[in-house]
């Protein structure tokens, strides 16, 4: 084996060691995405926290009706565009200022003030079946 190899082989052990390291550092997992927990592909933007205990969430016969809950220190327009360009991404159509459609199902996302008035930003997600 000349130098040269033995040279490369470190370089890229030691590539790849860093490169390991650093896929596994708190700020690398942080931008892992999160979901909700009762819509399983809306993506829950950073900064916001789901209020679990509050979703709504059954299944009906023309589709699911789910209704969750988000807040944080997060500016409503920060929010607003977050969903206006990840959610195309994931397929939704926005149709107005608040809607989303995809296949049989229509997503409101409202922003607003929090629920117990606590500062910082609301946000109600509601998915219902299209045409109810």
């Amino acid at each position: 084996m000349s130098i040269g190899s033995s040279f490369r082989i470190i370089l890229l052990a030691w590539a790849l060691a860093f490169t390991a390291a650093a896929v596994t550092t708190p700020s690398a997992m942080a931008q892992t995405a999160r979901f909700l927990s009762v819509i399983d592909d809306l993506p829950l933007m950073e900064g916001l926290n789901e209020d679990a205990d509050a979703a709504i969430s059954f299944d009906s016969p023309t589709g699911r009706i789910v209704e969750a809950f988000a807040s944080g220190p997060v500016a409503a327009d920060v929010i607003a565009a977050f969903y206006a360009e990840t959610l195309p991404q994931l397929g939704w159509r926005r149709t107005s200022d608040q809607l989303f459609s995809r296949d049989d199902e229509v997503l409101k996302v409202e922003i607003g003030a929090t629920k117990d008035g606590v500062t910082g930003t609301g946000v109600r997600f509601t998915l219902r079946p299209a045409g109810s």
